[in-house]
């Protein structure tokens, strides 16, 4: 979902972003496509404060707190059940209205904004929405059907961006109430607004032009052997040359009109399309779990959607274009065609492996050419969503995720002044790939569901995208001297050290062949420095108030065993090797240093690594039993390793086809539904007669044979009451589940140790209101001044919780001609003062000035623009 922007141990994988494919407008599996259409993502965006050059440290930043409520008994979540359906967004406000469901969680784009509100329903708003399209960079010539493919070369994949008229999606297809997308950064947010004067240039540069596009691609088409324009048109082997476009049909009713304008601009320029029209579950298996080689797709219309507010996007073209993704274990990412030069690039900002902030905004400024230039996606709208509710519902939302995308939902939604109660959920679609915790589905709808079931170690504040602590107390950063890094919370200390040596004692690496752990004194003989050292503490009571759903508490081989399996399984030597993770562990491994388990109880963990996040919240370390796309006890998983090293299953699609024959079928490992489930009953039987500890080498010294046996049996145990694997810690538990009806049911979780209202003191976001106020006229060669108003539900905004004000002058040109800081008058009040010097360099005609505010309390910056006319 764009992705976490923080080192997971627990995942091994430093997310900026996590991404979901969406049902309706998410993206794609890792994020979440459509659901995480979700790569989760994944990926994953957030807002990022700009970093100072020099360390600083900002003052405490508290969530904006509602009256205190009267005080609960009740723990986990606060309602008795959760339905979650399937509902088409065409007919949500109506459902809504009707009674049939209390939430469209997975909400709807802003074309459906005048129906809620006719009807009258309050919404949740976010940002974090955004579509594409996925393009297939198989060729020329497709193996599997022999048909041409343009898209293989750069050039044609670039003359995209100028044969669509993003403006004219925008204004048909949503009311006008999204804005164009270039790159898969979010438009108005900080990243986007720091390089203003680069992106604005190249957003004219690569703006809607029908000839343009036409020649580019005919160069193109033209040098592939066999292709011929005649009378317009381009020929094969006597055909004209067809493009097949995979539509989305079954999500918030844009993408089929998205899908259907690019099909009609392809004909206009000589290509017959074929418009291939189907929901998430039909489309899935072609694009996420197929072989792009096999020629059944060219372009499919994609959407994403952030898990939370990304506050640095840098890593957004890892997740999105490259195989080293957590998305690469897909066939499809494994194809993506990008240069040295773009996957050094990525890897970099991925990372952040830059000692100055000088270096970053270079890298970015590169990468947003190159990311235009060989167009691994083709971006088109950030879009608003929007998610309808009934009144007597309350649920907390993400700026950037929403509801369904948000880690906060289940421990927030309720009934208004109840305890208890059943809550109908709207989902466009359900259960659309398997579920497992390594690689399983990444559909925004999918992965809503499973968030409810799963407990992490951190709280993402779903107003500034920091993080709060969930599962662990404290935390210490020490980073390295002059790394632009700063701390806003309380919860943790920053500091800064000339040189941070790594102990030879940290483990570093996992040896797949001989099964053990590598130490930094074996990986570096010469020993080595890290930029990031992390401590995390978490609670003396740890492993006996965090259990399992099926009783069992939480243990070091959990969370050892979820560091070595993360690992294991991208090394050759394994038992259980996906080709297709190798390249993530290997990226992940070039930035990490080590661990040490200081105590085991209570738990201390030091990490050291040479990624990181300017802002010091988002650098610890955690080790926590998580993956990309669920959490599960090392129990379930070892049975479920245990049939993928026999050949029944495999955690990957990617695997599961590449091992699959016409007389044996290798499962995709789904811990809910289908041949899964007795596969995994049959080896948690062996494992007891076995008494098998997994990875014994190690996980002996925490794991008895007793232990396991019990293991093993309380899943089984949890099977014969819910009919399914799927085991979390969470909140709720995933009660019934119904494949063929798409029916899911959520009850809460008797174990969860906190008390109900722990997260409920989030209010409303803070976002500021802006008015700019200025002469409609002025003369060119003199000073002019702008008075900008900054607000929040009618009252100023306190100038100490503004972060910055500055404004973005355009000439008659359109070109930007000055970023201008603004000063603060008083609360609530700032000018924007254009000099002389200035105003004399300007062309004459019409001109606007766009203000950017940021807030310190919320990471969405808000804009307003206004225009004005200079003269002679």
């Amino acid at each position: 979902m764009k992705r976490f922007t923080i080192l997971l141990l627990s995942l091994l994988v430093v997310m900026s972003l996590v991404l979901t494919a969406c049902g309706p407008a998410t993206t794609e599996p890792p994020a979440t496509e459509e659901p995480t259409e979700e790569p989760t993502e994944e990926p994953t965006e957030e807002p990022t404060e700009e970093p100072t050059e020099e360390p600083t440290e900002e003052p405490t930043e508290e969530p904006t707190e509602e009256p205190t409520p009267e005080p609960t008994t009740r723990r986990g979540g606060w309602l008795d059940e959760i339905v979650v359906s399937v509902v088409d967004a065409a007919s949500a406000v109506t459902q809504l209205e009707a009674g049939a469901i209390d939430i469209y969680a997975a909400g709807v784009s802003s074309d459906t904004l005048p129906e809620i509100e006719e009807a009258g329903l309050p919404y949740a708003q976010s940002n974090g929405l955004y579509y594409e399209l996925t393009i297939n960079p198989i060729g020329p010539i497709f193996p599997g059907t022999g048909k041409v493919n343009p898209f293989f070369d750069a050039r044609a994949r670039e003359a995209l961006n100028w044969l669509i008229n993003r403006d004219y999606i925008n204004r048909e297809v949503y009311n006008g109430g999204a804005l164009p997308k270039f790159w898969s950064i979010i438009t108005n947010m900080p990243d986007y607004t720091k390089f203003a004067e680069t992106v604005r240039r190249l957003e004219a540069q690569y703006a809607y032009d029908m000839d343009k596009a036409d020649a580019a691609i005919e160069e193109v088409m033209l040098e592939i052997e066999g292709v011929t324009r005649e009378d317009g048109m381009y020929m094969y082997e006597g055909e004209q040359v067809e493009i097949l476009l995979l539509i989305r049909n079954d999500s918030d009713g844009t993408r089929v009109p998205i899908g259907d304008y690019v099909g009609n601009q392809l004909e206009e320029i000589g290509f017959a399309t074929v418009r291939d029209y189907k929901t998430s579950s039909e489309a899935s298996p072609i694009w996420v779990g197929g072989d792009p080689a096999d020629g059944l797709w060219h372009i499919y219309t994609g959407a994403w959607s952030a898990t939370v507010i990304d506050r640095d996007e840098g890593d957004n073209f890892d997740f999105f274009d490259c195989p080293t993704s957590a998305y690469g274990s897909t066939a499809l990412w494994q194809a993506f065609p990008v240069s040295d030069r773009y996957q050094e690039l990525a890897t970099a900002l991925a990372y952040n492996n830059f000692n100055t902030i000088e270096e970053r905004d270079a890298a970015m400024e590169e990468m947003l050419e190159l990311a235009l230039k060989e167009s691994i996606h083709v971006w088109l709208i950030d879009g608003k969503n929007f998610t309808p509710y009934n009144e007597g519902i309350e649920v907390t939302y993400d700026l950037a995720a929403g509801v369904d995308g948000s880690q906060i939902w289940p421990y927030t939604i309720r009934k208004t002044g109840e305890e208890g109660g059943s809550l109908n959920w709207g989902a466009p679609d359900l259960f659309v790939d398997p579920w497992n915790p390594i690689n399983g589905s990444n559909w925004a709808f999918d992965q809503a569901i499973n968030r409810a079931t799963q407990d992490d170690a951190f709280m993402y504040d779903p107003h500034t995208g920091l993080i709060w602590p969930q599962r662990f107390e404290r935390a210490e950063i020490t980073a390295e001297e002059g790394l632009p890094i700063g701390k806003t919370l309380d919860w943790l200390t920053l500091d800064f050290a000339p040189e941070i040596a790594v102990p030879e004692d940290a483990i570093v690496d996992w040896d797949a062949e001989n099964q053990a752990f590598i130490t930094a004194a074996e990986k570096f003989p010469d020993g080595t420095t890290a930029k990031i050292k992390s401590v995390v503490y978490y609670p003396e009571d740890l492993f006996e108030t965090v259990k399992w759903h099926d009783g069992t508490p939480l243990t070091m081989g959990d969370i050892l065993y979820q560091w070595i399996i993360g690992l294991d399984i991208g090394k050759e030597a394994s038992a259980i090797y996906d080709s297709a993770y190798a390249a993530n562990v290997e990226s992940i491994l070039a930035n990490f240093k080590g661990f040490r388990i200081l105590s085991e109880d209570p738990l201390t963990v030091e990490t050291y690594y040479d990624s990181y996040q300017i802002d010091a919240e988002l650098n610890i370390g955690t080790m926590w039993p998580t993956w990309n796309y669920g959490q599960a006890p090392w129990h379930t998983l070892a049975a479920a390793a245990l049939a993928d090293e026999a050949g029944e299953v495999a955690f990957s699609a990617d695997k599961a086809e590449e091992f699959s024959t016409e007389t044996t079928t290798v499962e995709w490992l789904s811990y809910i539904g289908g041949p899964s489930l007795e596969i995994i009953s049959n080896y948690l039987d062996q494992a007891i007669a076995d008494e098998y500890v997994p990875y014994a080498s190690v996980l002996a010294d925490y794991i008895t044979p007793e232990d396991a046996v019990a293991r093993y049996q309380a899943a089984k145990d949890f099977f014969a009451e819910y009919g399914h694997y799927w085991i979390g810690m969470g909140p709720y538990i995933l009660d019934e589940v119904f494949l063929t009806e798409k029916v899911a049911t959520l009850i809460p979780n008797p174990d969860f140790p906190d008390l109900a209202d722990k997260w409920a003191r989030f209010g409303a976001p803070k976002i500021p209101e802006v008015e700019v106020e200025g002469e409609g006229s002025v003369i060119l060669g003199e000073e002019f001044v702008f008075d900008v108003f900054v607000t929040f539900e009618g009252e100023a905004y306190p100038g100490e919780e503004i972060k910055e004000v500055k404004g973005l002058l355009y000439d008659a040109t359109n070109q930007i001609v000055q970023v201008i800081p603004g000063e603060l008058v008083e609360d609530g009040q700032y000018t924007i003062t254009v000099p002389a010097e200035v105003s004399a360099e300007m062309e004459a005609g019409a001109s606007k000035i766009e203000v950017v505010v940021v807030s310190n309390v919320v990471a969405i910056p808000n804009f307003n623009a206004f225009e004005f006319v200079t003269i002679e």
